[in-house]
């Protein structure tokens, strides 16, 4: 058995809260599976064995009936005999008065429901502590530590203690051990069947096991079967299978859906925005009476909930033979799709904060569910990121987002497609705005010439792709090549959208700084005016 690291404090802190009360003490250590509730119990009793003087007595609910095993306790540790004629609670209680002398810890192993367990519990004493591990919340009745995964440091200790013999293995390759303790989630279950994994297998790189586990996922093998002087009795899927089991359908499905977001914060009317057919408030009784009970789902702030990383690759297991699998995939796209979509070109810095916690999600969208987005959907995922970076001036940021945007729309709908076009000119534009004109200038030509073979000559699209060339020409101190191209664009404005339109005035204006920039004022005054009393109107 390795040292448990990691977990000194909620020792402490635990056994405060068995300890200051007068009576019957019941705590509880709750929180999801492979957290090590059982092997903090276990540590609990080991460091204060000396103060319970009655003995320890370890019961598994799941194993079976509470009241029998106290009874079967009893007289086999105790030698009690016990009256026929009571029922077994009375018999329990017989047992509890007739205990021996001293402080004694009764542990409660992996409780599911409180009151099947309530009725064997010992009445007010101030000998009896009762110590129960469990996955749910139990009730505000109970003291409760809710157990957390270890912090990074505490993790990577956990990780080290495996290599006390070869400490040079981790320290060669420190940075993809911290890597290992990340893409665990740093759970205490998986960090102790990877290290003991690693420490079996002397020739296995941290490098090559963190490629396994990416590769594999939750079968990986080192995450499957522990060794047999591990507390745990199961690897991380049986340890989650265990809650898996306790979940309705309904609840099945939801958790399915939020594994499909990115592994980060998840606004819950995003949630809700997927699901528009389920009813928000039967959608919060399975989040708050359900996954956030077993601590299947973790809430990080006001409307904003997360899945643990390894319990997110779990639900994405079980989504491969759920039937509504293909339908929630989709929802969730159209859903990441619209936000995409309404990012603005010029975001102010509250609407960038805003749709900041979406931003992961669309990429996730992009990167791993784009065949299940609508060909009407499919540029929005990478342009709303890229609008998202290009409005903060990360240029860098963006520019892959734009690129990703014009191969996918290239091979999905053909070369020859008004979203081609479109991601060519988002590309320029962003070329364009690092100064990189040699890039942009092609790229522009080729959207112009494109929408003008697809939409015709007389066109919106046209008339924008008239007036980014002209820009870029201005941008370059071009002003000859420039000057025509914003008096077509002002002129197809004019006769596709009227007189009065906000892109005519935007045309205007365009015209007339190009004049300004070669200092010919007195063309470019009254078209600034005509832009001027056009906006305000």
């Amino acid at each position: 058995m390795v040292k448990f690291v990691g977990r000194e404090n909620e020792l402490q802190t635990l056994h405060q809260m068995l300890q200051e009360n007068n009576q019957v003490a019941i705590a509880a250590i709750a929180g999801m599976g492979g957290l090590g509730k059982t092997e903090l119990a276990l540590q609990y009793a080991k460091a204060h064995r000396e103060i319970y003087k009655g003995g320890i007595c370890w019961l598994l609910a799941k194993a079976g009936d509470v009241g029998i095993q106290v009874v079967q306790f009893a007289r086999t540790q105790l030698d009690l005999n016990l009256p026929e004629d009571l029922d077994l609670p009375a018999q329990v209680q017989y047992c509890f008065r007739l205990w021996r002398e001293g402080n004694v810890l009764l542990v409660l192993d992996d409780v599911g429901e409180y009151q099947q367990v309530k009725p064997y519990l010992p009445s007010p004493s101030s000998r009896f502590k009762v110590l129960i591990t469990t996955r749910q919340h139990l009730g505000a009745s109970i003291k409760e530590l809710s157990l957390d995964v270890l912090q990074p440091k505490a993790a990577l200790e956990l990780l080290k203690s495996f290599f006390k013999e070869t400490p040079q293995r981790i320290e060669q390759e420190l940075a993809v051990a911290n890597q290992l303790c990340e893409w665990l989630g740093y759970l205490p279950l998986g960090l102790e069947l990877v290290g003991r994994y690693l420490a079996r297998k002397q020739d296995l790189s941290f490098t090559e096991m963190l490629r396994r586990l990416e590769k594999k996922r939750l079968e990986q093998p080192a995450l499957i079967k522990p060794e047999a002087d591990m507390t745990a009795q199961g690897g991380v899927l049986a340890a989650f299978e265990l809650s898996w089991q306790e979940l309705e359908d309904s609840d099945k499905q939801l958790g399915c859906l939020l594994s499909l977001f990115a592994a980060a914060p998840i606004a819950w009317k995003l949630v809700e925005q997927c699901l528009p057919e389920s009813d928000e408030e039967e959608l919060e009784e399975i989040r708050d009476d359900t996954l956030l009970k077993l601590h299947l789902l973790q809430r990080k702030g006001e409307g904003i909930y997360q899945l643990h990383q390894l319990l997110r690759e779990f639900f994405q297991y079980k989504l491969t033979g759920l039937e509504q699998a293909e339908e929630l995939k989709r929802s969730l796209c159209r859903v990441m799709a619209a936000v995409a979509k309404d990012i603005p070109e010029d975001a102010t810095l509250k609407q960038i904060t805003a749709v900041s916690p979406a931003i992961p999600h669309i990429a996730e969208v992009a990167n791993h569910l784009i065949q299940y987005v609508s060909d009407d959907d499919l540029p929005w995922p990478f342009e709303g990121n890229a609008t998202f970076y290009n409005a903060q001036g990360l240029y860098n940021q963006a520019l892959p987002w734009s690129k990703q945007c014009l191969e996918v729309t290239k091979k999905r709908l053909g070369e020859e497609h008004p979203d081609v076009a479109t991601s060519l000119n988002n590309l320029a534009l962003l070329y364009r705005d690092q100064g990189r004109y040699s890039e942009a200038e092609p790229l522009l030509i080729q959207a112009l010439a494109l929408r003008r073979k697809l939409l015709g000559e007389e066109h919106p699209f046209v008339a924008q792709s008239l007036n980014n060339l002209a820009f870029l020409y201005q941008s370059q101190g071009r002003y000859s090549e420039a000057e025509p191209l914003l008096i077509q664009a002002l002129a197809l404005n004019r006769k596709l959208l009227g007189e009065e339109h906000p892109f005519v005035a935007q045309s205007l204006n365009n015209l007339a700084l190009l004049y300004r920039d070669q200092g010919r004022y007195s063309e470019a005054e009254p078209l600034l005016i005509q832009a001027l009393a056009l906006r305000r109107k």
